[in-house]
């Protein structure tokens, strides 16, 4: 079942449906994605065959597809080891994938406030001059739970989409050297969509070893510059909703990026093997398409912001003579 959030002439206000073929059916007002989520799957198959029933639907061609949801929070976990290798090359110079990458699917938090749908613009940094993509597939997380084993993990999945984690690389490899983040070389735009497919419709891609086998491939104003399969990561996603959860807790509406693939599923990943900027960093007016096999196509557009306001210089000081009652 493809579940999408969308609005056309005529509707008041953004409405969720679900979507068969090229038609999408659309849900009774008043319930966001985010509520559909917290009343579990087979609430959604419920009000899906209502909406089928009354037979309402409206072509695709005629609506325009939003981000599925607004999100409760974005973690970013990074399972492919060829992609950490390729990419941390060429943000900091450094050859190899760290020991620590292989105790766990680390995440960072990126913006919830600043996701986009299909075919939106993706403003990057005024400051920003290396543009780069990430080819992702994101699980989205339906039941609440803390310290999760991996088979309750996997029942709360609800279900998947594409994320493009847009990433402003000069500033990444800045920021990073402060060992935080990446922060404002991410935070400023993701992409998701086109919908949300439920996890029973993806069951059948599942392998022995519970990876998902999607065929994912990514391309530059119609130019493919990368190509990989979902299930060459080094973690399940049920591998990663528990970690998310240990120690913490995960809630209906958590999106979870698997990272990005290998095999040039971004820019710098190619940077960091090639040892320049072959293929070019992205360029406005460019268009990214992210094809990922069971789940659809998410297209974005890249564009640059406004400058945004200057911040006043730091304050340099003596740390030992400046602390109070200092001799």
């Amino acid at each position: 079942m493809r579940l999408a959030t969308f609005t056309a002439p005529g509707l008041a206000e953004p409405r969720v449906g679900v979507v068969d073929g090229d038609t999408v059916y659309p849900f009774a007002p008043g319930s966001s994605m985010r509520d559909v989520i917290d009343a579990g799957l087979p609430e959604a198959h419920r009000l899906a065959g209502n909406a089928r029933e009354q037979g309402a639907g409206r072509p695709l061609d005629q609506v325009r597809l939003l981000a599925p949801l607004r999100p409760a929070s974005v973690r970013d976990s990074v399972a492919f080891e060829e992609h950490v290798e390729g990419v941390r090359r060429s943000v900091n110079g450094e050859a190899g994938v760290p020991e620590a990458w292989y105790d766990a699917p680390t995440f960072y938090f990126t913006n919830p406030h600043a996701v986009l749908g299909p075919d939106d613009e993706a403003l990057f940094p005024a400051t920003c001059a290396v543009r780069d993509f990430e080819l992702e597939v994101a699980v989205v997380v339906g039941r609440a739970g803390r310290s999760l084993t991996e088979a309750q993990a996997r029942q709360a999945v609800f279900g998947y989409t594409i994320m493009n984690d847009w990433s402003a690389r000069d500033l990444q490899s800045r920021e990073m050297q402060v060992s935080l983040g990446p922060v404002k070389g991410k935070d400023f735009a993701t992409g998701l969509g086109p919908w949300i497919v439920t996890a029973d419709e993806l069951d059948s891609y599942r392998d022995a070893d519970g990876f998902l086998d999607l065929d994912c491939a990514v391309s530059v104003n119609g130019v493919e510059i990368g190509h990989d399969v979902l299930s060459n990561a080094g973690w399940t996603f049920e591998s990663m909703i528990a970690y998310a959860s240990r120690d913490s807790g995960v809630v209906p509406g958590d999106v979870i990026g698997s990272g990005t693939v290998g095999n040039g599923g971004c820019l710098g990943e190619l940077w960091g093997r090639h040892g320049e900027q072959d293929p070019p960093a992205l360029q406005p007016g460019d268009v990214v398409t992210l094809t990922v096999e069971g789940i659809g196509a998410l297209s974005g557009r890249v564009g640059v912001a406004d400058p945004a306001p200057a911040l006043s210089p730091v304050r340099r000081r003596d740390y030992p003579a400046f602390r109070r009652g200092a001799v």
